[in-house]
């Protein structure tokens, strides 16, 4: 490994560690330098096995940096979708998800921001041609009034205060 993909990769576990850190929403396993397994503990939807579409709170991302990837990039090469199978999104179509153009060198932090996005349906393709899912396209634009699923920010862990409310009015 060059030196420069070496600390590209430590900046990036650096910073994603560090959102991690910083969000109840978001836990974040480095697998090896190269490799991560995102965890997303926020609202989703999911299509059970009646056909139903229902919120969900547990979704998993691979994250993945080939060693060409500050040259070029191929998505697929890059995030895989790891669960729930089930998963109801224009974007994902398991194991493949479209968060749109990656540019090469993309950081860490952008790609989980933008998975967030995706899972929470903050963002959404509502054109079948772009769809990966063209049932979930044709359902989010009739549900449009639904999104997002979860309004909160992925950076959110609350601060520990040192302020006693028991002084307050002594």
């Amino acid at each position: 490994m060059d030196q420069i993909l070496k600390s590209f990769l430590e900046t990036q576990r650096a910073e994603g560690l560090q959102l991690a850190a910083e969000s109840d929403l978001l836990d974040l396993v480095p697998v090896d330098a190269q490799r991560y397994l995102a965890i997303f503990s926020c609202k989703g939807l999911v299509r059970d096995t009646n056909g139903d579409i229902r919120e969900h709170s547990h979704f998993e991302v691979g994250i993945r940096f080939p060693d060409d990837y500050l040259r070029r990039v191929n998505p697929a090469m890059i995030l895989t979708w790891l669960a729930p199978d089930e998963i109801w999104h224009p974007n994902i179509e398991a194991p493949f998800i479209c968060l749109g153009s990656i540019a090469p060198g993309t950081p860490l932090v952008e790609l989980l921001h933008r998975c967030f996005e995706i899972i929470t349906l903050s963002n959404v393709t509502m054109h079948e041609g772009d769809a990966l899912n063209r049932d979930a396209c044709a359902w989010a634009r009739r549900n449009r009034e639904r999104f997002p699923i979860d309004p909160r920010p992925i950076k959110r862990r609350a601060l520990e205060s040192s302020f006693d409310f028991a002084e307050v009015g002594s």
